[in-house]
Protein backbone atom coordinates (compact mmCIF):
# COMPACT_ATOMS: atom_id res chain seq x y z
CA UNK A 1 0.00 0.00 0.00
CA UNK A 2 2.88 2.41 0.62
CA UNK A 3 3.87 2.23 -3.07
CA UNK A 4 0.46 3.38 -4.21
CA UNK A 5 0.18 5.99 -1.48
CA UNK A 6 3.51 7.51 -2.44
CA UNK A 7 2.77 7.51 -6.15
CA UNK A 8 -0.74 8.92 -5.75
CA UNK A 9 0.19 11.58 -3.22
CA UNK A 10 -0.02 14.24 -5.92
CA UNK A 11 -3.70 13.50 -6.38
CA UNK A 12 -5.79 14.99 -3.60
CA UNK A 13 -9.14 13.63 -2.47
CA UNK A 14 -10.80 16.95 -3.31
CA UNK A 15 -9.93 16.74 -7.02
CA UNK A 16 -12.58 15.46 -9.44
CA UNK A 17 -11.60 12.45 -11.52
CA UNK A 18 -11.16 14.58 -14.66
CA UNK A 19 -8.76 17.05 -13.01
CA UNK A 20 -5.15 15.96 -13.01
CA UNK A 21 -2.25 17.44 -11.02
CA UNK A 22 -0.47 20.43 -12.54
CA UNK A 23 3.18 19.66 -13.25
CA UNK A 24 5.73 22.29 -14.29
CA UNK A 25 8.85 21.11 -16.10
CA UNK A 26 11.82 23.45 -15.88
CA UNK A 27 14.90 22.98 -18.03
CA UNK A 28 16.47 23.34 -21.44
CA UNK A 29 14.63 24.23 -24.62
CA UNK A 30 16.79 23.92 -27.72
CA UNK A 31 17.02 23.14 -31.41
CA UNK A 32 19.39 20.48 -32.75
CA UNK A 33 21.22 21.06 -36.04
CA UNK A 34 22.49 17.64 -37.13
CA UNK A 35 24.80 17.19 -40.14
CA UNK A 36 26.52 14.21 -41.73
CA UNK A 37 29.98 14.24 -43.31
CA UNK A 38 30.47 11.51 -45.97
CA UNK A 39 34.02 10.78 -44.92
CA UNK A 40 36.25 10.27 -41.89
CA UNK A 41 37.44 13.11 -39.69
CA UNK A 42 40.63 11.20 -38.96
CA UNK A 43 41.72 11.46 -42.59
CA UNK A 44 41.63 15.26 -42.39
CA UNK A 45 43.80 15.57 -39.29
CA UNK A 46 47.57 15.94 -39.58
CA UNK A 47 49.35 14.56 -36.52
CA UNK A 48 52.06 17.25 -36.26
CA UNK A 49 49.64 20.14 -36.99
CA UNK A 50 47.00 19.56 -34.33
CA UNK A 51 48.00 22.79 -32.56
CA UNK A 52 46.85 24.77 -35.60
CA UNK A 53 43.69 23.06 -36.83
CA UNK A 54 41.73 24.88 -39.53
CA UNK A 55 39.18 22.62 -41.19
CA UNK A 56 35.92 22.91 -43.06
CA UNK A 57 33.79 19.87 -43.84
CA UNK A 58 31.39 19.75 -46.78
CA UNK A 59 28.35 17.96 -45.39
CA UNK A 60 25.68 16.24 -47.41
CA UNK A 61 22.75 16.44 -45.01
CA UNK A 62 21.31 18.89 -42.49
CA UNK A 63 18.41 18.03 -40.19
CA UNK A 64 16.97 20.55 -37.75
CA UNK A 65 14.99 19.04 -34.90
CA UNK A 66 13.20 20.34 -31.85
CA UNK A 67 14.85 19.38 -28.58
CA UNK A 68 15.84 20.36 -25.09
CA UNK A 69 15.19 18.14 -22.08
CA UNK A 70 12.27 20.10 -20.62
CA UNK A 71 10.53 20.46 -23.97
CA UNK A 72 10.98 16.74 -24.72
CA UNK A 73 9.51 15.74 -21.36
CA UNK A 74 6.56 18.09 -21.80
CA UNK A 75 5.86 16.76 -25.29
CA UNK A 76 5.73 13.19 -23.97
CA UNK A 77 3.44 14.07 -21.08
CA UNK A 78 1.11 15.93 -23.42
CA UNK A 79 1.07 12.95 -25.80
CA UNK A 80 -0.34 10.91 -22.91
CA UNK A 81 -3.07 13.48 -22.21
CA UNK A 82 -1.60 15.79 -19.58
CA UNK A 83 -1.13 19.53 -20.03
CA UNK A 84 2.33 20.16 -18.55
CA UNK A 85 3.65 23.67 -17.97
CA UNK A 86 6.96 24.32 -19.74
CA UNK A 87 9.30 26.68 -17.87
CA UNK A 88 12.55 27.80 -19.49
CA UNK A 89 14.21 30.58 -21.47
CA UNK A 90 14.28 31.01 -25.25
CA UNK A 91 15.04 33.62 -27.89
CA UNK A 92 12.77 35.54 -30.25
CA UNK A 93 13.29 32.70 -32.74
CA UNK A 94 11.03 30.44 -30.65
CA UNK A 95 7.73 31.25 -32.42
CA UNK A 96 7.55 28.18 -34.67
CA UNK A 97 8.67 25.86 -31.88
CA UNK A 98 6.10 27.42 -29.51
CA UNK A 99 3.35 26.84 -32.06
CA UNK A 100 4.35 23.17 -32.36
CA UNK A 101 4.26 22.65 -28.59
CA UNK A 102 1.00 24.56 -28.14
CA UNK A 103 -0.60 22.46 -30.87
CA UNK A 104 0.50 19.27 -29.10
CA UNK A 105 -0.94 20.23 -25.72
CA UNK A 106 1.96 21.89 -23.88
CA UNK A 107 1.37 25.07 -21.86
CA UNK A 108 4.10 27.48 -23.02
CA UNK A 109 2.79 30.66 -21.39
CA UNK A 110 5.53 30.63 -18.72
CA UNK A 111 8.44 30.44 -21.16
CA UNK A 112 10.73 33.47 -20.81
CA UNK A 113 11.72 35.16 -24.09
CA UNK A 114 15.12 36.84 -24.16
CA UNK A 115 15.49 40.20 -25.85
CA UNK A 116 19.19 39.61 -26.53
CA UNK A 117 19.94 35.93 -27.17
CA UNK A 118 18.83 33.14 -29.46
CA UNK A 119 17.28 29.89 -28.28
CA UNK A 120 19.90 27.35 -27.19
CA UNK A 121 21.36 25.40 -30.09
CA UNK A 122 23.21 22.12 -30.49
CA UNK A 123 25.23 21.85 -33.72
CA UNK A 124 26.75 18.45 -34.50
CA UNK A 125 28.51 16.87 -37.47
CA UNK A 126 28.86 13.08 -37.62
CA UNK A 127 31.24 11.21 -39.93
CA UNK A 128 30.89 7.73 -41.46
CA UNK A 129 32.47 6.13 -38.39
CA UNK A 130 30.01 7.80 -35.99
CA UNK A 131 32.68 10.22 -34.71
CA UNK A 132 31.20 13.59 -33.85
CA UNK A 133 32.33 17.21 -33.69
CA UNK A 134 29.77 19.32 -31.87
CA UNK A 135 29.15 22.67 -30.25
CA UNK A 136 26.45 23.77 -27.81
CA UNK A 137 25.33 27.39 -27.66
CA UNK A 138 23.51 28.05 -24.37
CA UNK A 139 22.14 31.38 -25.55
CA UNK A 140 18.92 32.38 -23.83
CA UNK A 141 19.16 29.43 -21.45
CA UNK A 142 21.47 31.58 -19.31
CA UNK A 143 18.48 33.79 -18.51
CA UNK A 144 16.50 30.92 -16.98
CA UNK A 145 17.96 31.92 -13.61
CA UNK A 146 15.72 35.01 -13.75
CA UNK A 147 12.52 32.95 -13.75
CA UNK A 148 10.43 32.90 -10.57
CA UNK A 149 8.11 29.96 -10.00
CA UNK A 150 5.69 31.96 -7.85
CA UNK A 151 4.01 33.74 -10.80
CA UNK A 152 3.84 30.44 -12.68
CA UNK A 153 2.01 28.80 -9.77
CA UNK A 154 -0.33 31.78 -9.44
CA UNK A 155 -1.20 31.74 -13.16
CA UNK A 156 -2.15 28.05 -13.25
CA UNK A 157 -3.82 27.92 -9.84
CA UNK A 158 -1.00 26.15 -8.02
CA UNK A 159 1.67 23.58 -8.83
CA UNK A 160 1.53 20.00 -7.58
CA UNK A 161 5.05 19.10 -8.75
CA UNK A 162 8.02 20.89 -10.30
CA UNK A 163 10.55 18.93 -12.34
CA UNK A 164 14.04 20.46 -12.17
CA UNK A 165 15.76 19.10 -15.26
CA UNK A 166 19.09 20.12 -16.90
CA UNK A 167 19.28 23.86 -17.40
CA UNK A 168 21.49 26.79 -16.51
CA UNK A 169 23.02 25.51 -13.21
CA UNK A 170 22.10 28.71 -11.35
CA UNK A 171 18.51 28.31 -12.53
CA UNK A 172 18.40 24.72 -11.30
CA UNK A 173 19.59 25.75 -7.86
CA UNK A 174 17.15 28.65 -7.73
CA UNK A 175 14.15 26.57 -8.76
CA UNK A 176 15.00 23.90 -6.20
CA UNK A 177 15.36 26.44 -3.40
CA UNK A 178 12.10 28.15 -4.34
CA UNK A 179 10.28 24.82 -4.29
CA UNK A 180 11.53 24.23 -0.74
CA UNK A 181 10.52 27.73 0.35
CA UNK A 182 7.04 27.47 -1.17
CA UNK A 183 6.48 23.87 -0.09
CA UNK A 184 6.09 22.61 -3.66
CA UNK A 185 7.13 18.97 -4.19
CA UNK A 186 9.91 18.64 -6.75
CA UNK A 187 11.63 16.01 -8.84
CA UNK A 188 15.41 16.29 -9.27
CA UNK A 189 16.71 15.41 -12.74
CA UNK A 190 20.24 16.89 -12.90
CA UNK A 191 21.63 14.42 -15.50
CA UNK A 192 23.60 16.36 -18.13
CA UNK A 193 24.68 19.08 -15.71
CA UNK A 194 26.26 16.70 -13.19
CA UNK A 195 29.63 17.02 -14.93
CA UNK A 196 29.72 20.79 -14.40
CA UNK A 197 28.53 20.80 -10.78
CA UNK A 198 30.32 20.07 -7.53
CA UNK A 199 29.19 17.80 -4.71
CA UNK A 200 27.54 20.46 -2.49
CA UNK A 201 25.57 21.83 -5.45
CA UNK A 202 24.41 18.36 -6.45
CA UNK A 203 23.35 17.60 -2.89
CA UNK A 204 21.38 20.87 -2.83
CA UNK A 205 19.48 19.73 -5.93
CA UNK A 206 18.80 16.27 -4.53
CA UNK A 207 18.01 16.62 -0.84
CA UNK A 208 14.31 16.47 -0.08
CA UNK A 209 13.26 15.63 -3.65
CA UNK A 210 10.13 13.56 -4.05
CA UNK A 211 11.78 11.81 -7.00
CA UNK A 212 15.43 11.64 -8.06
CA UNK A 213 15.84 10.58 -11.69
CA UNK A 214 19.09 9.56 -13.38
CA UNK A 215 20.71 6.79 -15.40
CA UNK A 216 23.10 4.21 -13.96
CA UNK A 217 26.25 6.13 -14.96
CA UNK A 218 24.88 9.34 -13.47
CA UNK A 219 23.99 7.47 -10.28
CA UNK A 220 27.67 6.61 -9.84
CA UNK A 221 28.62 10.20 -10.57
CA UNK A 222 26.22 11.50 -7.92
CA UNK A 223 27.61 9.10 -5.32
CA UNK A 224 31.20 9.94 -6.25
CA UNK A 225 30.79 13.72 -6.24
CA UNK A 226 28.63 13.95 -3.12
CA UNK A 227 30.47 11.22 -1.21
CA UNK A 228 27.09 9.68 -0.39
CA UNK A 229 26.18 6.01 -0.39
CA UNK A 230 23.07 4.50 -1.93
CA UNK A 231 21.60 4.40 1.55
CA UNK A 232 22.32 8.09 2.11
CA UNK A 233 20.62 9.05 -1.13
CA UNK A 234 17.54 6.88 -0.63
CA UNK A 235 17.16 8.44 2.81
CA UNK A 236 17.35 11.93 1.29
CA UNK A 237 14.57 11.43 -1.28
CA UNK A 238 11.23 9.63 -1.35
CA UNK A 239 12.06 7.57 -4.43
CA UNK A 240 15.27 7.24 -6.46
CA UNK A 241 14.69 6.06 -10.03
CA UNK A 242 17.72 4.76 -11.94
CA UNK A 243 17.31 3.89 -15.63
CA UNK A 244 19.52 1.14 -17.02
CA UNK A 245 19.05 1.21 -20.79
CA UNK A 246 17.96 -2.12 -22.22
CA UNK A 247 17.82 -3.55 -18.68
CA UNK A 248 14.92 -1.28 -17.68
CA UNK A 249 15.07 0.62 -14.41
CA UNK A 250 15.40 0.28 -10.63
CA UNK A 251 13.39 2.14 -8.00
CA UNK A 252 14.89 2.61 -4.55
CA UNK A 253 13.08 3.65 -1.36
CA UNK A 254 14.50 3.85 2.11
CA UNK A 255 13.93 0.70 4.15
CA UNK A 256 12.34 -1.24 1.29
CA UNK A 257 13.68 -3.69 -1.30
CA UNK A 258 14.33 -2.18 -4.74
CA UNK A 259 11.72 -2.52 -7.47
CA UNK A 260 13.04 -3.75 -10.82
CA UNK A 261 11.10 -2.93 -13.99
CA UNK A 262 12.07 -4.49 -17.31
CA UNK A 263 11.99 -2.52 -20.53
CA UNK A 264 9.70 -3.01 -23.53
CA UNK A 265 11.43 -4.61 -26.57
CA UNK A 266 11.71 -2.26 -29.53
CA UNK A 267 10.59 -3.13 -33.05
CA UNK A 268 13.42 -1.03 -34.52
CA UNK A 269 16.27 0.93 -32.99
CA UNK A 270 16.04 4.21 -34.92
CA UNK A 271 17.59 6.87 -32.65
CA UNK A 272 18.47 6.76 -28.92
CA UNK A 273 18.37 10.56 -28.52
CA UNK A 274 15.72 11.60 -25.99
CA UNK A 275 14.94 8.10 -24.72
CA UNK A 276 15.58 9.16 -21.12
CA UNK A 277 13.30 12.15 -21.55
CA UNK A 278 10.59 9.82 -22.83
CA UNK A 279 10.95 7.63 -19.74
CA UNK A 280 10.60 10.64 -17.46
CA UNK A 281 7.50 11.81 -19.32
CA UNK A 282 5.84 8.43 -18.98
CA UNK A 283 6.85 7.90 -15.37
CA UNK A 284 5.60 11.34 -14.29
CA UNK A 285 2.36 10.87 -16.20
CA UNK A 286 1.76 7.59 -14.40
CA UNK A 287 2.36 9.38 -11.11
CA UNK A 288 -0.14 12.08 -12.12
CA UNK A 289 -2.69 9.38 -12.96
CA UNK A 290 -2.31 8.05 -9.42
CA UNK A 291 -0.71 4.77 -10.48
CA UNK A 292 1.71 2.96 -8.14
CA UNK A 293 5.42 3.47 -8.68
CA UNK A 294 6.05 0.20 -10.49
CA UNK A 295 3.20 0.78 -12.93
CA UNK A 296 4.34 4.37 -13.53
CA UNK A 297 7.83 3.11 -14.36
CA UNK A 298 6.30 0.65 -16.82
CA UNK A 299 4.53 3.53 -18.57
CA UNK A 300 7.89 5.29 -18.70
CA UNK A 301 9.60 2.24 -20.21
CA UNK A 302 7.01 1.90 -22.98
CA UNK A 303 7.14 5.60 -23.86
CA UNK A 304 10.95 5.42 -23.92
CA UNK A 305 10.69 2.57 -26.44
CA UNK A 306 8.44 4.70 -28.66
CA UNK A 307 11.12 7.40 -28.66
CA UNK A 308 13.83 4.85 -29.49
CA UNK A 309 11.81 3.65 -32.48
CA UNK A 310 11.54 7.17 -33.94
CA UNK A 311 14.10 9.53 -35.43
CA UNK A 312 13.67 12.77 -33.50
CA UNK A 313 12.75 13.36 -29.87
CA UNK A 314 9.27 14.74 -30.60
CA UNK A 315 8.28 12.96 -33.80
CA UNK A 316 6.32 10.02 -32.39
CA UNK A 317 2.55 9.66 -32.05
CA UNK A 318 0.69 7.47 -29.56
CA UNK A 319 -2.44 5.46 -30.31
CA UNK A 320 -4.27 4.25 -27.17
CA UNK A 321 -5.18 0.84 -28.63
CA UNK A 322 -1.65 -0.07 -29.75
CA UNK A 323 -0.21 1.39 -26.55
CA UNK A 324 -2.50 -0.90 -24.54
CA UNK A 325 -1.61 -3.96 -26.63
CA UNK A 326 2.11 -3.41 -26.24
CA UNK A 327 1.68 -2.77 -22.53
CA UNK A 328 -0.23 -6.04 -22.17
CA UNK A 329 2.43 -7.95 -24.10
CA UNK A 330 5.16 -6.58 -21.84
CA UNK A 331 3.49 -6.45 -18.43
CA UNK A 332 0.24 -8.43 -18.61
CA UNK A 333 -3.43 -7.79 -19.32
CA UNK A 334 -4.29 -6.65 -15.81
CA UNK A 335 -1.55 -4.00 -15.84
CA UNK A 336 -2.62 -2.85 -19.32
CA UNK A 337 -6.24 -2.46 -18.23
CA UNK A 338 -5.18 -0.31 -15.29
CA UNK A 339 -3.19 2.01 -17.55
CA UNK A 340 -5.73 2.04 -20.39
CA UNK A 341 -8.43 3.36 -18.08
CA UNK A 342 -6.39 6.56 -17.75
CA UNK A 343 -4.88 6.79 -21.23
CA UNK A 344 -8.20 6.33 -23.03
CA UNK A 345 -9.82 8.99 -20.87
CA UNK A 346 -6.92 11.35 -21.43
CA UNK A 347 -6.64 10.74 -25.16
CA UNK A 348 -10.31 11.23 -26.04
Amino acid sequence: MRDRALASSLVTASQPDDILPTIAVTGSIATDHLMTFPGRFSEQLIADRLDRVSLSFLVDELVIRRGGVAANICFGMAALGLRPVLVGAVGADFDDYRSWLDRHGVDTESVHVSELRHTARFVCTTDTEANQIASFYAGAMAEARQIELGPVAERVGGLDLVVVSPNDPAAMLRHTEECRERGIPFAADPSQQLASMQGPEIWHLVEGARYLLCNDYEAGLIESKTGCSTGDLTAAVECWVVTRGAEGCSLYRSGQPPLQVRTVPETVKADPTGVGDGFRAGFLTGIAWGLPLERSAQVGCLLATHVLETVGTQEYALAPDSFRRRFADAYGAEAAAEVAAHFHAAAV
